[in-house]
């Protein structure tokens, strides 16, 4: 026979016992899908599977990366609308690749354009993800941006003769990307050609163009040095970059997981990812000299030229974003200060 205090007593136990299995339990492990657009050896590659495995350790399981380099689920231009339509979780999307649809971020590749600590991509990337939030999230939207890169500043490399003035644009095909290179270009006598990254060294050995737009990482990435002859120093502009995430994806992770990607991601991350970045930049220039490529500097005289060709695009660019009613100057002031 049950007393009532033992029956109450195993209802009590049966509830702790029950209450302990719930604790126990662990949630079902998380894989986010992760796309970009860059070969398995470039430096967003790597810093993205270190960054997978960090998750990982962290987490004790829980949250993992699945990455796909190199296109596999789009091209360039379509990693923002991969992660804004929900077919992966985090892209790596690159500004330059959706001309007009980024004209406040495209500032930040305005010729000759860059802090005052410096034009390295650790502070660039840095600075310009403090910025986002307050700056950039409008133009952002239907993504959660997670941090920032800015390239080192992108030089000419050419197959076919050395530039060493002004003139020796004239009449050059070149490769390029982004809204500020296709107004650059033109503007120094030269025909501006959209290729994709990974098609440029085909298109440069077919003759298709005869230049182009690269920091020296890209270069070493996409084996560049096999096929152009000479590049020129210094570079011109920058290229951006936005690691974003799905919103509502972020919204179904659990408190923790949550928490761990705002703890590794943001300003620090942009840093510390910019640092590899100049890392690779000076490998890239070491891997373009051991393939006999011949770096050059633009004259004193010829730079000063080129810089005046090109100093209206800033006014241009802010009275574009003022007419919009959009904080260009305010924007720009802050990332340069």
């Amino acid at each position: 026979m049950i007393t009532r205090r033992g029956a109450l007593f195993g209802a009590m136990s049966g509830v702790a016992i029950a209450g302990l299995g719930v604790s126990r339990a662990k949630a079902e492990p998380v894989t986010l899908k992760v796309s970009h657009y860059l070969p398995p050896n470039h430096t967003f590659h790597r810093e993205m599977v270190k960054w997978g495995e960090y998750l990982t350790e962290q987490s004790q399981g829980q949250l993992a990366l699945n990455i796909f380099p190199a296109s596999q689920l789009g091209p360039v231009n379509r990693q923002f609308d991969l992660v804004r339509n929900g077919a992966v979780d985090i892209a790596v999307g690159l500004h330059g690749a959706t001309p007009g649809r980024f004209p406040m971020t495209d500032l930040v590749s305005l010729p000759y354009s860059s802090p005052k600590a410096g034009n390295n991509s650790s502070v660039t990337s840095r600075r310009l993800t403090e910025l986002a939030q307050t700056y950039l999230s409008t133009e952002h939207a239907g993504l959660k941006i997670l941090w920032m890169a800015v390239t080192n500043p992108l030089m000419f490399h050419t197959s076919k003769r050395p530039i060493t003035r002004l003139e020796d644009f004239k009449g050059l095909r070149v490769r390029y990307a982004g809204e500020q290179f296709a107004q650059i270009i033109p503007l120094l006598g030269a025909s501006p050609l959209a290729v994709p990254p990974a098609e440029t060294a085909d298109s440069l050995a077919k003759g298709i163009v005869d230049a182009a737009t690269f920091p020296y990482e890209a270069c070493h990435s996409f084996d560049l040095g096999t096929v152009v002859k000479y590049s020129l120093e210094p570079g011109v502009s920058t290229a951006t970059f936005a690691v974003a995430m799905n919103p509502a994806k972020f919204t179904s992770l659990s408190p923790e997981l949550k928490a761990l990607i705002e703890k590794s991601t943001g300003p620090d991350r942009a840093e510390r990812f910019g640092a590899s970045f100049d890392t690779s930049e000076k490998g890239g220039r070491e891997y373009m000299i051991g393939k006999g490529v011949q770096i050059s500097q633009l004259p004193a005289a010829e730079l000063a030229r080129v810089k005046e060709i090109l100093s209206p695009l800033r006014g241009k660019a802010l009275a574009e974003l003022e007419k919009a009613g959009k904080p260009g100057k305010a924007f720009l002031d802050a990332y340069i200060q």
